[in-house]
């Protein structure tokens, strides 16, 4: 396994994290363990929950929440150092109840949503506590007080982000700057080939501030996947991949040649693609079993050349670069 630093701090990951919104929804409990015990083997350090996963996420009370890390939990209370070998990671912001309070960023709601995590995941501290989403209508210095306070309990060691455009994590660090704090070490941001808009604004703000960028639906939910040979192959897709599969139908065919030309599998160049930008810290997979783990170890040895870069940015072409220079002289 390949690690690196967490942003710019001391931390160091597993260059692949293993992504577990699966877990208690798609995966059931024994093959969850199962997955958990294959990414320790495999040197996966960083694992990714949220508080709201194990169910769908959708506003309201939804039957499952909280499933994710109850299935951690009870693979942490299992012991034989498993705690000590991993980097916990788990999310605040989306609805967890009925009630006005239940969801967002508040020092109310962080600092009990805190403590329901650290009771499901079985632990006394979260390695990585990050917001699932940005919070308008909280101050920044209500944000910062209720997350320094986790952190002077020992409860939190690493405050992180998801979601955020460039000018939030501009205003939040400023933010934690003012009070002599960290803040953000990492950003969870949807990046693939098939979505690129994070290189205009958040990739240079992350590089300019120091903060891990954790690629989320790396695959394009399945896309870069090699789904026309799997199609071909006889497997079923849902109507809304087979919609997005016709949307995209002529750079899946370019693509998919590409990868046969190289004699690589689409999913692992789609991950070595991620993996070779200086500010990626670790790239998410979230297998739903151990043999989709296995698979994706694969893309670390995968190094693509400067010819198969430039076709890959013609197939699937980015916003042009960097702001403003990307849209301005």
């Amino acid at each position: 396994m390949q690690y690196a630093h967490l942003g710019r701090s001391g931390l160091k990951v597993s260059r692949l994290a293993l992504g577990t919104m699966n877990f208690g929804d798609a995966t059931d409990e024994a093959t969850s363990f199962e997955i958990m015990d294959a990414a320790v083997e495999a040197g996966i350090n960083l694992f990714d929950t949220a508080d709201v996963y194990g169910g769908p996420q959708s506003p309201g009370m939804k039957q499952g929440y909280g499933l994710s890390e109850e299935i951690i939990g009870r693979w942490l209370a299992q012991g034989g150092g498993r705690r000590e070998r991993i980097v916990l990671a788990t999310k605040v912001y989306q609805p967890m109840g009925p009630g006005p309070n239940d969801k967002y960023l508040s020092a109310y709601r962080i600092r009990r949503a805190a403590e329901d995590s650290l009771r499901r995941l079985r632990t006394d501290h979260i390695d990585l506590y990050q917001m699932h989403h940005v919070d308008r209508s909280a101050p920044w210095e209500e944000i910062w007080q209720a997350m320094e306070q986790l952190v002077r309990e020992g409860k939190v060691t690493y405050v992180g982000s998801s979601n955020f455009a460039g000018w939030q994590l501009a205003t939040a660090q400023n933010a934690a700057a003012a009070r002599a704090f960290m803040g953000l070490v990492s950003e969870q941001s949807l990046y693939n080939l098939t979505a690129r808009t994070v290189e205009l604004e958040v990739i240079p703000a992350l590089r300019h501030y120091g903060i891990g960028l954790l690629p989320w639906s790396p695959l394009g939910g399945g896309l870069l996947g090699g789904v026309l040979r799997k199609a071909r192959d006889g497997r079923r897709a849902t109507p809304r991949m087979r919609e997005a599969v016709e949307r995209h139908r002529p750079q899946l065919e370019a693509y998919e040649a590409l990868c046969a030309g190289i004699g690589e599998q689409p999913a692992d160049v789609a991950l070595a693609w991620l993996l070779r930008n200086p500010v990626l810290s670790a790239v998410i997979v979230g297998p739903r079993t151990p043999e989709q783990l296995a698979a994706g170890r694969r893309a670390l040895d995968v190094t693509l050349s400067d010819d198969t870069l430039r076709t890959l940015d013609e197939i699937w072409p980015g916003p042009g670069g960097e702001a403003p220079e990307a849209y301005a002289w």
